[in-house]
């Protein structure tokens, strides 16, 4: 028999909003963190725009120079800040990082899309250019790693079970869920830290902007350029952030009595295999729509239960295919679709960070009883409209909405997709 597995921490970094507090008021309002970048101008870059989080506030850096995270990568400074968030919220200490004892039941996976390239562009490249290699630090090669966020988390919490990072493109954060999730389930770990991060980097937000997928038209009004499920969308808008669970065992934590946001019922993880439909780019049909079926069946529940999905809906063509999935999936269209919004339209996107920032939002939804907004669809894609009401589609703060069942899913380059279910505990 598996365990089951609630997630009783939540910390987050996000573009509009570093701390759960301040990112749960951002995302009732619907306050976008999307700004004008001269730097990309700068780089003749065609988009112009993206959400950077703000972690220069003096308790951010007091714990960076307290855990000596000062020289790490922004990977790793997202990261860190938001496991210690997710750690103190589900109520335990940091430990001492001398007298302390290593936990061999807790364990850590954050991945990441890029990785530490920032490391690379601003210490490595110019030094060892300019044939300063000596000069490097010797623990330089600590933040170049994949893995710098895990083992860094691992370091600060004293995690002794299984410490590791995964990519899988923009599916990578609910995947790092679905990975954390099964360990637990397989009794293999008592708690998993899970999460991703994602800097900005225009070494990293160039390649898209090549590919000509990135918003290009709205640089003088950043804060209305990323529009997912609208007629208007043009092209989705990169960011940068962290998103970090604290999933438990849940025998474990009804017995220390913990707070619990909600239990995971339902993962599934698959490709398309880039056939038929489906290519390095853009997720196929039947990939897609067997990830969703798999994951509402892994949750033994009817289609008829979910009752709000937190889409994947980045600003770009693919939103209409993603509504289609999901209504033949479910086999729900119109007024009896779930509600559904997009976190993207006020934080950008992400990439592999953005799964799980965007569980956290669908978590909170739930846990504070609302829905958050999706801004600037007033014009809804007529393909979506002909799918479904454009009411299940909240323009507005929907607040005291009870919802029981929401699902999250998240696709990525490589035709890779992967979904989870969640359910509010009685």
């Amino acid at each position: 028999m598996r365990k089951r597995v609630v997630v009783t921490g939540l910390g987050v970094v996000a573009s509009n909003g570093t701390g759960i507090d301040k990112f749960l008021k951002a995302i009732k309002e619907g306050q976008s963190g999307i700004k004008f970048l001269p730097e990309l101008e700068e780089l003749n870059f065609a988009c112009q725009i993206g959400g950077i989080p703000d972690i220069s506030q003096t308790e951010a850096q007091d714990f960076f120079d307290k855990y000596q995270f000062t020289d790490s990568g922004d990977n790793v400074k997202y990261s860190s800040l938001a496991a210690a968030e997710a750690w103190k919220d589900a109520g335990f200490e940091i430990p001492d990082p001398i007298e302390s004892e290593t936990d061999y039941d807790n364990g850590v996976i954050i991945g990441g899309g890029v990785g530490n390239i920032d490391i690379f562009s601003d210490k490595i490249f110019p030094m060892i250019s300019e044939g300063k290699v000596r000069r490097l630090r010797s623990n330089i090669a600590e933040f170049t790693m994949f893995s710098a966020a895990s083992a860094n988390i691992s370091f600060l919490l004293a995690l002794g079970n299984q410490v590791s990072a995964n990519s899988s493109a923009c599916s990578t954060g609910a995947e790092s869920i679905i990975l954390g999730a099964e360990r637990i389930r397989n009794g293999h770990a008592k708690r998993m830290i899970v999460g991703s991060s994602e800097i900005a980097s225009p070494y990293v937000w160039g390649c898209f902007d090549s590919m000509r997928v990135l918003c290009r038209v709205y640089n003088d009004t950043p804060q209305q350029a990323s529009r997912p499920m609208s007629s208007t969308a043009a092209g989705f808008v990169p960011a940068a952030g962290a998103g970090v669970l604290l999933l438990e065992d849940y025998e474990t934590a009804v017995a220390r009595n913990a707070k619990i946001y909600a239990e995971i019922i339902g993962t599934s993880l698959n490709s398309g295999g880039q056939r038929k439909d489906g290519s390095m780019q853009a997720p196929g049909y039947e990939g897609v729509q067997r990830c969703l079926k798999d994951c509402i069946k892994d949750a033994d529940i009817s289609p008829n239960e979910i009752d709000a999905i937190c889409g994947h809906l980045s600003s770009t063509m693919a939103d209409s295919r993603e509504i289609k999935n999901w209504a033949e999936s479910l086999n729900r269209y119109g007024d009896d679709f779930p509600y559904i919004n997009s976190l993207k339209s006020i934080t950008g996107h992400s990439l592999g960070a953005s799964g799980t920032i965007e569980t956290i939002a669908a978590i909170l939804e739930m846990h504070y009883k609302f829905l958050f907004p999706s801004i600037n669809c007033e014009e809804i894609n007529p393909e979506i409209e002909k799918l479904i009401s454009k009411d299940k589609i909240p323009h507005q703060l929907i607040e005291n909405i009870e919802l029981n069942t929401v699902a999250k899913a998240s696709f990525g380059f490589g035709d890779i997709n992967s979904c989870l279910i969640l359910k509010k505990l009685k």
